[in-house]
């Protein structure tokens, strides 16, 4: 057994049994190994941001790692937004970066570079395999730090003469370290917060997005009058007909700032207090009101979902809590816009949907007309950097082969990843791709003007217009084996979705919407 060979069949054994791929010479051995090891299923991307990114959906369905196979600093380099993403998510993921063969290294051969320094933006954990006998136990210990809470990157690095060498040997499966247990002084201390009659919110991410932790915050709501909030881009959230309503903090600073005034108590669970993304002349960073004072039931490395199941049951809340009714399948006619295609999307979106939101600017509608939708889960941009939808899209459509997936993608942002495309036909994914087409950065025009640039003109805006020329996603689409079509009416669009939804594997509806600003 070479060390390759010890490297996949350790991987499979400790559970990871997907392979997100672009590689390149150094990795041939990994590549050629995979056939030996039958259990593991191995995913060509045609580009490394797609790679990561659809291991980062793939762990937000399963809550296990998939693990990633990236050629050299270089590749590594490629994939890194959408590894910020995933870091921000709080998601297990096992990068494997191919490297020069030791005696390479000291050559500087043109693609040598600092591998750490990259992988030490995102990883937790970072090690080298320093010989093909010590692969299988390195390997071991990247998924359980991978795996152990809140969830992490790991990257191991591997040589390519470490690859190759014989004297593998596989490792047996390490433990991942658990969440911590729920601290009972502390939710005693939060029972007489929320029963002091002091305006107190709950404020959820992470796990505490989930069904269960949805209920149990639902449950305190319901016996003290507390406010529920959800952090604005959640990892994943559990949503529709049957489930809490529990709106999310607004992006806009005006909007949370209205959302957050009145609280005198924030209450964190799996989340860290809400800040703007970015700084604005003359306003503030922080989101919460003067004098609001912040507590934290739960921790990320704590178990969010325990921890409000226990405060729920120190208050003797009723297991029974409201939920949202069924409502929407109203279709509109007429202009197409993005509020017609969001109340479309809400009438028409099947149940067990998977929704990867990166709508961006023409996703202001759907929070709105999707809670009454049948049962789904929102999957959302976690860290912000763009480029995620598509990929995210990718992994969740392999993690969750019987569940359909919508993704709802800007124009501007799916030009960063639209190989994943090529991708879902390859795999023939039941992806139903919505591509928003208003061929602009609506987003930076938006921010322009909030951010108080002065003396922006034909040269400034030019930069935020990609309308010239208008970009044809649905050739792109045909052209990488993606069955498309355009619409230009809320009419087109709704049978074009209807029938896109009803037939098995990829598809995409490109939406033809006017500018906002």
């Amino acid at each position: 057994m070479n060390g390759a060979q010890a490297l996949i069949r350790t991987l499979v054994d400790s559970g990871v049994d997907v392979c997100f791929s672009n590689p390149g010479t150094s990795e041939m051995h990994f590549v050629a190994a995979l056939d030996s090891v039958p259990e593991m299923r191995g995913v060509l991307a045609l580009f490394e941001g797609v790679a990561t990114g659809a291991a980062d959906g793939y762990a937000r369905m399963t809550g296990k790692p998939a693990a990633v196979l990236l050629h050299l600093g270089p590749g590594l380099g490629n994939g890194l937004a959408n590894l910020h993403n995933a870091r921000r998510a709080k998601v297990p993921m096992v990068n494997i970066v191919g490297d020069h063969a030791i005696p390479h290294k000291p050559l500087d051969a043109p693609l040598e570079s600092d591998i750490v320094a990259v992988a030490s933006n995102v990883s937790t954990w970072i090690r080298t395999a320093g010989s093909s006998a010590d692969i299988g136990r390195v390997t071991a210990e990247a998924v359980a730090a991978a795996h152990g809470a809140p969830g992490q990157i790991a990257t191991l690095i591997l040589p390519a003469d470490v690859s190759w060498g014989a004297g593998g040997v596989a490792s047996e499966r390490i433990g991942p370290s658990g969440r911590a247990p729920v601290n009972v002084d502390l939710v005693t201390e939060m029972v007489e917060l929320l029963i002091s009659g002091e305006p107190t919110m709950l404020f959820l991410g992470g796990t505490a997005c989930s069904e269960r932790g949805l209920v149990a915050a639902a449950r305190v709501a319901a016996v003290t009058g507390c406010q529920l909030m959800a952090e604005t881009f959640p990892t994943r959230m559990t949503r529709g007909a049957g489930r809490p309503l529990v709106q999310r903090l607004g992006y806009l600073s005006e909007m949370s700032t209205e959302q957050l005034k009145d609280v005198k108590h924030l209450i964190t669970v799996d989340t860290k207090v809400p800040v703007t993304f970015f700084a604005y002349p003359d306003k503030p960073s922080r989101l919460i009101p003067e004098g609001c004072v912040t507590h934290t039931l739960a921790g990320d490395v704590d178990d969010a979902v325990a921890a409000l199941e226990a405060l729920a049951d120190a208050l003797d809340a009723p297991m029974q809590v409201a939920t949202q009714d069924r409502i929407g399948g109203e279709i509109p006619t007429g202009d197409l816009n993005a509020h017609s295609v969001a109340q479309i999307v809400g009438a028409l979106l099947p149940e067990g949907a998977i929704v990867s939101d990166e709508a961006v600017t023409s996703s202001l509608s759907l929070p709105f007309t999707t809670a009454g939708a049948p049962p789904h889960d929102w999957l959302s941009l976690t860290g912000g950097a763009i480029g995620q939808g598509l990929p995210v899209a990718v992994g969740a459509a392999i993690a969750a082969p019987d569940r359909p997936v919508v993704a709802l993608q800007a124009d501007g942002s799916a030009m960063y990843t639209i190989q994943s495309l090529w991708t879902m036909a390859r795999e023939n994914l039941d992806v139903t791709t919505v591509l928003y087409n208003n061929a602009s950065y609506e987003i930076l025009k938006m921010e322009l003007d909030r951010v108080g640039a002065e003396g922006a003109g034909p040269k400034a805006h030019s930069l935020l217009d990609i309308g010239g020329p208008v970009m044809d996603f649905t050739a792109m689409a045909k052209g990488m084996g993606v069955p498309a079509t355009r619409a230009t009416t809320a009419e087109e669009f709704a049978d074009q979705f209807a029938k896109a939804l009803a037939e098995p594997g990829p598809a995409l509806v490109e939406v033809m919407i006017p500018k906002l600003f």
